[in-house]
């Protein structure tokens, strides 16, 4: 019997690899289905809604999906209900997607014969469209009203981004990151109305509608989708999500400010980008308030006569060592008074970075007054290179002669001038708090970049 078995077994395998080798080496898809074969309902629930503004679509066709689109919003739900509010005429389109491609079914019109306003009578209805029979414009936030940096804010796909609840990894002041004033369109805006339905315009900033189109509020998803038209955006950023639609997350929506999220689907991988937007009509009043601005402690400093050279050389017949803060705050970029970092890793790797450390570690420079000179003296990796300095008091800039700082090869921000100045001092508390030297100004934004020398 066990040899029946075997032969059996092998008569089978034979078989089947004939069979195998006979089988076509192409295929093709079935044919699109017939529209005829493609059944759904809709149906208007007229005990929720006299005039018929509950509306059910509901898909009974299995294995294929359909995709509403109801005017007001769109939907892949095998069962949505829809609510409008307004009455008229809504020309629902439905395209079909089955297992042999697309297929687009005859569009259904309904008629809604009453208003049923309850349906926008809404706090959030009201703060994004000012109330029924009304309209609200919107434009982008530059950062000068003091509800965002700016237009744009960052924030990790892993993060929670729900209504009320968010924290950006990363807000930019001004533009949107990498984007110039063309890309912002600055003065175009968009219109949220509850004239007559849900309506939702774009705009140049001569007033010229450039879009035209509906929009939906989801006040329990606290979502938004649009219908024609799509929400302010720079260009340079259009191309980098694929759906400016569907289900974009409202994250807070007030009388003044609407900040709202969606997710980047390009290559560079998913991230949130969040818009920061202010009502126009805020915007167009706004009056910041006048304060003092706050700038950072001993920048700009105002030395009396000699009080710099001696701070730098401890007076005359002395000098003074200085090295580079390495453990503390050793580089910073200066903006208008204000820097930003708080110590090295603010700045690492694309600043401050092992290899500055190394070198800030076997380096110094020394300013002393010996010899009737003000002389310069650097200290780097062992080589000693010496010259003479000298002070422009009127600027409070530093002369180095033919001799920089501390100097590093391999980076980027390795100081080249001869000239340098003192952005930020501490005429009492020098000694505890160093100097901060700038090595490369820009003039026409008031920034420098500067390091940080401390006495050691």
């Amino acid at each position: 019997m066990k040899n029946i078995k075997v032969l059996i077994t092998s008569f089978l395998m034979t078989a089947l690899m004939l069979v195998s080798s006979c089988s076509p080496e192409t295929y093709t898809l079935d044919g699109p289905m017939s529209k005829s074969d493609i059944h759904f309902e809709i149906t208007q629930d007229l005990t929720v809604d006299a005039g018929g503004n509950t509306v059910i679509l509901k898909n009974t066709t299995p294995g294929v999906v359909l995709n509403w689109d109801y005017v007001t919003g769109k939907s892949s739900k095998a069962v949505q209900s829809v609510q409008y509010a307004f009455k008229g005429s809504y020309t629902i389109k439905i395209t079909a997607v089955t297992g042999g491609g697309i297929v687009e079914l005859d569009p259904v019109t309904i008629v809604v014969s009453q208003d049923n306003l309850n349906y926008v009578n809404d706090p959030l209805w009201t703060a994004l469209s000012g109330g029924v029979g009304k309209k609200k414009s919107w434009v982008a936030d530059t950062g000068k009203y003091g509800l965002a940096p700016g237009a744009m804010s960052y924030a990790d796909a892993s993060k929670v981004v729900e209504w009320g609840n968010f924290s950006p990894n990363w807000e930019p002041e001004g533009n949107a990151n990498s984007s110039s004033d063309a890309d912002m369109h600055w003065g175009r805006y968009m219109t949220f109305s509850l004239e007559g339905g849900p309506f939702m315009t774009v705009h140049e900033k001569d007033g010229t509608t450039i879009q035209n189109g509906s929009y939906f509020l989801d006040i329990n998803a606290h979502t938004l989708s649009t219908n024609g038209t799509t929400i302010l955006r720079p260009d340079n950023y259009i191309a980098n999500v694929a759906n400016w639609n569907e289900n974009i997350k409202v994250l807070t929506l007030t009388e003044n400010q609407l900040r709202i999220a969606v997710l980047r689907t390009n290559n560079e991988g998913p991230w949130w980008y969040i818009w920061n937007f202010v009502s126009k009509d805020y915007a167009d009043s706004y009056v910041p308030p006048v304060t003092e601005p706050v700038l950072d402690e001993g920048y700009n400093p105002v030395f009396a006569p000699g009080e710099l050279v001696t701070m730098l050389t401890g007076g005359a017949g002395a000098g003074r060592v200085w090295q580079l803060d390495a453990a503390g705050n050793p580089v910073d970029w200066v903006a208008a008074g204000k820097g930003w970092t708080v110590n090295a890793a603010s700045s690492s790797d694309w600043g401050w970075n092992p290899g500055w450390a190394a070198v800030a570690g076997n380096s110094w420079v020394r300013f002393d007054q010996w010899g009737g000179k003000l002389n310069y003296t650097r200290s780097q990796n062992g080589v000693v290179t010496t010259g003479i300095f000298t002070i422009n008091a009127a600027t409070n800039e530093i002369n180095l002669g033919t001799d920089t700082l501390i100097q590093n090869s391999e980076s980027w921000m390795s100081p080249t001038t001869n000239t340098i100045k003192v952005v930020k001092a501490y005429n009492k508390d020098y000694l505890q708090k160093g100097i901060w030297l700038g090595t490369s100004y820009d003039a026409g934004k008031d920034e420098w970049f500067v390091f940080h020398y401390i006495i050691p």
